[in-house]
This record gives C-alpha cells, structure tokens and sequence, in this order.
C-alpha cells in the first residue's frame, strides 16, 4: 500500500484508469507536457521494475523514455530510483499494454525495447511481436521505427524471426546468444532480473533489432515452433546457487 501511495505522488508516473475508456489527453503532446523537450521517445513495454527504462535513460540522455506496465508495484523501483536519481528523461505509464495505442499519436514513438516478454506459446494474440500488437505499434510508431526485443525464450525468438521474415522486416541486429557474440554496444551494461535470472541458470539471451517500414500487409507466419521445455522459478529462488536451481518442466 506504501508503494501504491508513493506512486500516486510521483509527478512522473501516470496512471490508466482515468483514460481507459478513451484517448489520453497526453497523446500526441508527452514531449510538450511531459518532458518539455521534442527529443525521441523509447518506450519499453512491460518494464516490469524499469530496469531498462531507467537504465537506458542514464545511457541516452539525449531520448526520453517511458516504462509501460499494469504492476504498479513492481514498476514503483524504477519510478523511485528515477526520483531519487534526478532523472527528467524517464516517465512511467500504468496502464494495460492493449491500451497503448491511446497514449501516443502517429509518429509519437521512435522505439520500442520489449525486455523479457512472455512468450505466450499458446495465445498469439497475446504475444507482443506478434501481428496483433505490430498493427498497434505501428500506428504510433514512425515509419522505420525500430523495435528491441531481448530474450531467453528460444520460442520467442523462433516465432518473431518467422513473423519478420513473412513481414519481409529490416533486421539490423539479431543474435542467439547475445553474451558470447561479436556486437559490442552500451545496452549490454543493463540486465534486468529476469535476465539475471535466465543468466544463473545458464540460459543463453537472444536479442533482435528490426524495423517496421511503412505500408505492411501484415501476415502471421505459419509455422510450428518446438515450445520451451522450462518456466522461470519463484522469486524465492532466485538467489538459490545454481545446482539448487531446478528447472520445472
């Protein structure tokens, strides 16, 4: 209740109840009425407890970034450190991500980073790369915006790299094991829980970079994908040794 209470005096936190049922009034105008300033936006959606999204926001002052969940006490983290740290370049928004069309206009949006998703290996319309969400993203998203996904689901990574390439999708960057590969980029410094989770037990991070063109026909890619063998452990868990950490099946 502490954490609820201190979100709601947060001036950087917004929450989504008072524009569910409609647009919000900050579409079109975040950076006018929120970070005074016309630089690019970055989202990262499902932030979880804004690791990326403040960490990004140190990196990159020069963007702003909004971190996008329903929990708000696990996003309250990032919200408090990003107070407590002065940072005027990150915001966070409570709110359901198949909200977030009403949040952002055309062209409002210059990134999407999709840090550590649920795979959703048996609902595709509630995966976050697939087809469904492409469509709402691209409505706020510019023409050659471009979209991060880190993960350790090889499911995910199969299933978005099959929807790219149906998309016919520019890929920048894409890697199966992003630790033990030749990219070097200021990103690497930031790893969330879940993927210090995934790291412990030994589980490799994959990472694609894409962009989404204007005037796509969006098709979903017609595939089967082998489903993960495991899920992640209770938060009880995670700071077991690795040989006390059991792989659920």
């Amino acid at each position: 209740m502490q954490k609820f209470e201190d979100m709601n005096h947060f001036p950087h936190v917004f929450e989504f109840a008072q524009f569910e049922e409609q647009d919000s009034p900050l579409k079109g105008h975040w950076g006018e009425k929120v970070f005074k300033n016309d630089r690019p936006i970055v989202l990262e959606l499902g932030c979880g407890k804004g690791e990326y999204a403040v960490g990004l926001a140190e990196l990159y002052p020069e963007k702003n970034f909004i971190g996008v969940d329903i929990k708000g006490a696990r996003m309250w983290t990032g919200a408090k450190e990003s107070a407590e740290k002065g940072l005027k370049n990150v915001a966070f928004l409570r709110t359901h991500i198949e909200f977030v069309n009403r949040f952002f206009a055309n062209s409002e949006v210059s990134e999407i980073w999709l840090t550590f998703p649920d795979p959703q290996m048996k609902k595709v319309r509630k995966r976050l790369t697939s087809t469904r969400f492409m469509v709402d993203y691209e409505k706020f998203i510019g023409p050659g915006g471009r979209i991060h996904l880190k993960t350790d689901s090889p499911f995910m990574y199969r299933y978005t790299m099959e929807m790219i390439k149906v998309n016919h999708l520019p890929v920048k960057f894409s890697t199966d094991d992003l630790y033990h590969c030749s990219w070097v980029d200021k990103i690497l410094t930031i790893q969330t829980f879940y993927e210090n989770q995934w790291l412990q037990r030994g589980f490799a991070i994959k990472y694609i970079q894409f962009e989404i063109p204007a005037g796509i026909e969006w098709k979903e890619p017609d595939v089967e994908i082998e489903p993960d063998p495991y899920r992640s452990f209770g938060r009880s868990a995670r700071n077991l040794p690795v040989d006390k950490q059991t792989i659920l099946r």
